[in-house]
């Protein structure tokens, strides 16, 4: 059971060991897939590139998903060496640090824009890559978190722009459900990720979750990773548009 081998997956986001999307990435790769991953930048590729060796990935490639010729010669890159792809987890967000602490009402036009435009449209460019490569059907998965569905103080515009991603996974499901591609969101408990620390007091959200989550215990990324390692096996195929909580029961009492 949930056997990957012989399957091919895309993993984006990788910026450390502490990322989510390299628990997606080591739980893929411990189930047999091959992995095609991608860093952000000259900058972040030291870091990604000897992940990507332990991970035996069999393409490393830059992607700035604002650059459309990267995302294009990526796809290329994926086609030419595997011909189709199986999965893509897309684990990205951004917000510009003023309008992520200040108040949703005081968001700027441009930070609101350029924020939606990482952290939701890109699902939705990598997505429509993809589906040209997923003939036989195939996984598609994002990243959420419970301020999507709930105010959490200090997430700010972040929730929205989380409410949006929650929407074009529900939308996305149901355009691909035919073709036999799934489209879903993990939405993980608060985690000590290098694109969480920017949220305000992001300590202080950390203690309290695990003070109020009933299993006492903060998710882990191999938390989620193992929930993306079910959802892209064949086990999986019928389930679809989903917003899974792997938070330790957090949104019961949170």
């Amino acid at each position: 059971m949930f056997d990957l081998k012989g399957q091919r997956a895309l993993v984006v986001g990788i910026a450390n060991e502490h990322s989510v999307a390299w628990g997606c990435a080591k739980a893929l790769r411990q189930q047999g897939a091959e992995l095609a991953v991608t860093y952000l930048n000259d900058k972040s590729e030291e870091y990604v590139r000897p992940l990507a060796d332990k991970l035996d990935a069999r393409i490393v490639a830059p992607l700035d998903v604002r650059d459309e010729a990267q995302i294009e010669a990526l796809f290329d890159e994926i086609a030419s060496t595997w011909g189709t792809l199986d999965t893509l987890v897309h684990s990205i967000a951004f917000c510009p640090k003023d309008d992520l602490h200040g108040r949703v009402v005081d968001c700027s036009a441009e930070g609101f824009a350029l924020a939606m435009d990482i952290s939701v449209h890109s699902f939705l460019r990598l997505i429509k890559r993809a589906e040209a490569l997923m003939p036989d059907g195939g996984t598609c998965m994002t990243v959420s978190f419970y301020g999507a569905e709930k105010v959490v103080e200090h997430y700010n515009i972040m929730g929205p722009v989380k409410a949006a991603l929650e929407s074009v996974t529900r939308y996305a499901a149901a355009e691909l459900g035919p073709k036999g591609i799934s489209v879903h969101a993990l939405s993980p408990g608060p985690l000590k990720t290098r694109a969480a620390s920017g949220i305000d007091h992001f300590d202080e959200l950390l203690a309290r979750t695990a003070q109020r989550t009933p299993t006492h215990h903060l998710a882990t990324i191999e938390d989620v990773g193992a929930y993306a390692a079910f959802l892209a096996s064949k086990e999986a195929k019928n389930v679809t548009g989903g917003v899974h909580l792997i938070d330790g029961g957090y949104s019961l009492v949170g």
